[in-house]
């Protein structure tokens, strides 16, 4: 489990971005696979949400995942709902409600207001990007009393530019709403590399988000232990998914 720096100091909340070690699930989802979408053994995930729990300290059935969708829509959660929410992003100012947030390249993002005590969290990915689920859930947390000099946000672990090879009608896109993307991308012998976490963190700092970390973890690099989605595909396999959890103690 990786803490964030700026996060880990703060006694209001529990926190942490989960690599594949440390469960039970076998073969290609070995270990801590989290995500239901896999073609893994529900007990084996089950189990697994459970370990998480426990390290993070919450009770299995206050996790509230998302039905994930690369879309901009998040919720405001006073209460954990029965159906899983279809969107890629939540916000909380309630105790012991965890939030969590399943990836495999894309980026998990922590938001937290140490002053009015509320918690956010992102599943950003290039579509989560281009249609800005950040900027709009600080923009809500702003509407409901936060400033935005006391705003964290916290970039967890996802695809390294270098891994995130990309088509022109990508670039394109990117480029079409505002020429200023063209920083984000990187062009090697005539192939396209794309930056999600420099995206992610440009965008911060463009509604004047100043209190910004990055941890620099390459989800495509086999090394770092973190499923991967563009590594499986690669090789022709399914993949599990990290889970990244924050919550208000």
């Amino acid at each position: 489990m990786i803490s964030s720096k700026i996060l880990i100091n703060n006694r209001n909340i529990s926190h942490g971005f989960f690599d594949r070690r440390g469960g039970v699930s076998k073969g290609i989802y070995k270990s801590l696979n989290c995500g239901f979408g896999s073609h893994d053994k529900q007990k084996n995930i089950n189990e697994n949400l459970k370990i998480v729990s426990k390290k993070i300290g919450f009770k299995r059935e206050n996790l509230l995942l998302l039905n994930q969708i690369h879309s901009n829509k998040f919720f405001l959660i006073k209460k954990k709902p029965l159906i899983k929410p279809r969107g890629d992003g939540a916000i909380t100012n309630k105790k012991n409600i965890a939030l969590g947030i399943l990836t495999a390249d894309c980026a998990p993002v922590f938001i937290f207001d140490p002053e009015k005590k509320v918690i956010a969290v992102a599943h950003a990915g290039w579509r989560g990007a281009y249609n800005k689920i950040l900027t709009k859930i600080i923009n809500k947390l702003v509407n409901l009393g936060s400033k935005k000099e006391n705003i964290i946000a916290v970039i967890g672990p996802c695809i390294a530019q270098k891994n995130y090879e990309v088509q022109q009608d990508f670039i394109k896109k990117f480029l079409n709403q505002t020429k200023n993307n063209k920083k984000y991308f990187k062009i090697i012998r005539k192939k396209i590399y794309f930056s999600l976490r420099d995206c992610l963190k440009g965008q911060l700092k463009d509604i004047k988000i100043k209190n910004i970390e990055i941890i620099k973890k390459d989800t495509y690099n086999r090394k770092n232990n973190f499923f991967s989605s563009r590594r499986s595909k690669k090789n022709n396999h399914d993949y599990g998914r990290n889970i990244s959890v924050i919550m208000i103690k």
